[in-house]
């Protein structure tokens, strides 16, 4: 039976469940999840990211974080992790960009975090040169100095959703009609964890809460703040949540959420106030469009080395490579980075305080 059958006799049973536990169940149920039973990634998956885009996203990142560990004073030994790291893409970019970077490699122990067994083994086959150990969550990881990186990981987390209704808010559920799933609305009630939001929304706006974020950001924070180290989220979305932006991805195409679960990517946007609140202890740097921050790590310079050895068709694909990470109408201003780093310390590269 598909998990679109399942959901439906579970709703029939026990009534709607909210959009967090849909999402959950669609991107990670053990058996019918999206994460669960493929790698996503590539052109016969159903999205591309920005490792998989270009080496250069990866190798500018890495350098970024070396610089920001002898910022730091080198500390030895130290963790290296990346959040949700797909086929291992963007980890081995970085640890080839950093390879000349005195001391890093041998004081850094590579940590992946990943729900998905597929990705596991894609990643332990990209990065099978550098012993990687994977780790169920953050709090998992050992309390050492932290650089981390999460690149379109908390897009993919599950998000709950309130209509304004007065003073009070209608969350948005998953129900059935006439045996087909749909979204409803739940009964009028107070959200005090909301109630900061009635200043900036009106009857009939839409905002959307995502506590496991908050919960990972705290913990990274935490440590940051206790062992120092530092952190770059990268992601789509904007200062604060306003708005449906749950979405859908099938075969690199737009789909109905709620069409055939588990066979698509569910996603929204990040709503980086949330996380920059989490943070603390941790300093945050200002939210920063992912095209400023990679031209202020170079990456115009990197694209022109790479160009020098290139002619016809590999020139013009790299040429547009470098546009779609960078350019303003394309992946550039869509995107967003928000560092975290110790108060004591200076910002990673490339972002500012």
């Amino acid at each position: 039976m598909s998990l679109g059958r399942d959901l439906a006799a579970r709703i029939a049973a026990s009534g709607p469940i909210t959009v967090a536990d849909y999402m959950a169940q669609a991107l990670l149920h053990p058996t019918k999840g999206y994460y669960s039973t493929r790698d996503p990634l590539g052109q016969q998956g159903d999205f591309t990211t920005a490792p998989e885009i270009s080496q250069m996203f990866g190798e500018v990142i890495g350098l970024c974080l070396a610089q920001s560990w002898l910022d730091q004073g080198a500390p030895a030994p130290f963790i290296l992790a990346e959040l949700g790291p797909g086929r291992g893409t963007l980890m081995a970019d970085m640890l080839r960009a950093t390879a000349q970077v005195p001391g890093f490699h041998d004081a850094a122990r590579i940590s992946l975090i990943e729900a998905s067994d597929v990705l596991k083994a894609r990643q332990a086959d990209t990065l099978k040169a550098h012993d990687p150990q994977w780790i169920d969550s953050v709090a998992g990881l050992d309390r050492e100095p932290l650089w981390i990186v999460a690149n379109e990981f908390f897009d993919a987390l599950p998000v709950r959703q309130f209509q304004r209704d007065g003073t009070g808010w209608r969350e948005r559920c998953v129900g059935l009609q006439d045996d087909t799933l749909t979204f409803g609305l739940s009964p009028v009630a107070p959200q005090p964890g909301l109630d900061h939001r009635l200043a900036d929304t009106d009857d009939g706006d839409l905002v959307e809460w995502c506590a496991p974020a908050s919960a990972i950001v705290a913990e990274i924070g935490a440590r940051i703040a206790d062992h120092g180290g530092a952190a770059l989220i990268i992601d789509y979305g904007d200062w604060r949540s306003l708005g449906d932006t749950l979405q859908a991805l099938r075969g690199h195409a737009p789909t109905d959420p709620l069409d055939a679960p588990g066979t698509a990517d569910l996603t929204a946007h990040v709503d980086f106030e949330a996380l920059a609140g989490a943070a603390a202890p941790a300093a945050f740097t200002r939210l920063t469009p992912q095209g400023v921050f990679l031209e202020r790590l170079g990456i115009t310079e990197r694209a022109r080395n790479l160009a020098a050895g290139l002619t016809g068709a590999p020139l013009t694909a790299h040429i547009a490579a470098h546009q779609r990470l960078t350019h303003p109408d394309e992946m550039g201003n869509l995107f967003k980075v928000l560092g975290l780093y110790p108060a004591d310390a200076t910002p990673p590269p490339g972002l500012e305080p």
